[in-house]
């Protein structure tokens, strides 16, 4: 899979309490086409958390396909997980879809990529993304040295993250789960 010039997805859990954040820019190669865009979305009745990088279309084929797996599998994002990673990864079309999820519930967080790839990040931190990397860096950084909340290390790291990636804007929508 080639990497995504795409947005920045990051997701965070401290003990019990995760959560999830991006920007809000779409491109289009180097022109801004959109800066208010939401790809953080809360589903299975506002328990599963999830983020979206990658083409457009592609992205949002993807959540819908995620949130059809969780609804088969009744909430359980593991199973949902592992059923769409071979769905995509065997299905020719779905195959040349260029986009990653990241998702979490109050239990764990996967990442989810077109490789067929069903992830955990380590210590709770998880980023896709173009500006991914630098707002994962940030998010190390900040739960080992401070004492914020997750929601308050993940704006702090888009934010560092938009100062790096042009792809990366400044406008955030960040949602939680407690």
């Amino acid at each position: 899979m080639k990497k995504l010039y795409a947005t920045t997805i990051l997701s965070v859990r401290i003990g019990k309490k995760v959560a999830l954040g991006g920007d809000g820019q779409v491109t289009l190669g180097n022109t801004i086409i959109k800066d208010r865009a939401k790809k953080i979305r809360k589903i299975y009745n506002n328990k599963i958390l999830i983020g979206i990088a990658g083409a457009t279309s592609d992205a949002f084929s993807l959540l819908d396909m995620f949130e059809t797996k969780v609804k088969i599998f009744n909430g359980n994002i593991i199973k949902a997980a592992d059923c769409l990673s071979k769905e995509w990864r065997d299905n020719k079309i779905f195959r040349n879809l260029e986009a990653m999820i990241l998702v979490a519930n109050k239990k764990i967080t996967l990442i989810i990529t077109g490789l067929g790839d069903v992830l955990e990040p380590i210590n709770g931190i998880g980023a896709i993304g173009s500006g991914g990397i630098y707002a994962q860096s940030s998010a190390m950084a900040l739960k080992e040295n401070t004492n914020l909340s997750a929601f308050e290390i993940v704006k702090k790291s888009l934010n560092i993250a938009g100062k790096l990636c042009i792809y990366t804007n400044l406008l955030h929508t960040i949602e939680t789960l407690e």
